[in-house]
């Protein structure tokens, strides 16, 4: 009988395959028994996550992350689309989060609103969207694992090393120590838009201006941590 929920493991976290026909509800289901179950092999573990076999939307993705968390004895840094790119992310995004929080770095489930405001003094991941309107200030890095619409600030001490990363990078303002960038006022057509959002980018400072580029291994090399 084919099993609904497959569990793997990677060299730095998880693959969940997902029957692609199952109804959600009874998937989430399925899901929160499968880890119930394999709880005792995670023991508080902090890992990654890529979902396989079914796309999700996002809310989807929350509410997957929240069964896991809930039943699986088990933290989730992060969620990875799978791509070239997903192993080596992965792996970063594990050992970086775990420098993160040797300093209590911390780590955002839902969605950030208009008129919110997320103040962190360590580096933070948020799993969610940050809306327009919405704003986030943080003394160390920000990866927000969805779009980024609102107003960011990092490296608010004055760490021009920080960095900024984001699935979809939109931003009303980015601000890093001090160094700030604005959206531009340009209108993008379909096709730009669209190519943003499949490409996950990262934004530093470099000679004194922010550069926002696509991630690659490469600019993942250049970043000081």
């Amino acid at each position: 009988m084919k099993q609904s929920v497959v569990i793997k493991s990677s060299k730095s976290g998880l693959i969940v395959i997902l029957d692609e026909a199952l109804p959600f509800g009874e998937l989430e289901q399925e899901v929160a028994e499968k880890f119930r179950t394999s709880a005792k092999f995670f023991k508080n573990a902090q890992m990654a996550v890529t979902f396989r076999g079914r796309n999700l939307s996002q809310e989807e993705e929350l509410a997957l992350v929240q069964s896991i968390t809930q039943n699986g004895e088990i933290e989730i840094m992060c969620v990875m689309n799978e791509d070239e790119l997903t192993e080596e992310a992965m792996r970063q995004a594990v050992e970086n989060h775990a420098s993160v929080g040797s300093q209590d770095g911390k780590f955002y489930k839902g969605t950030l609103r208009s008129g919110q405001v997320l103040e962190s003094e360590t580096s933070i991941i948020i799993l969610g969207d940050v809306n327009a309107g919405a704003k986030v200030v943080s003394k160390g890095n920000v990866v927000v694992l969805g779009t980024l619409m609102g107003t960011i600030y990092v490296g608010a001490a004055g760490n021009e090393d920080a960095f900024v990363a984001a699935l979809v990078m939109d931003p009303l303002q980015i601000r890093i120590a001090d160094v700030i960038a604005r959206r531009a006022d340009k209108q993008l057509s379909s096709k730009e838009k669209k190519k943003q959002e499949e490409t996950p980018k990262i934004a530093y400072v470099e000679d004194g201006n922010i550069y926002i580029e696509p991630i690659t291994r490469e600019v993942l090399n250049d970043i000081r941590i």
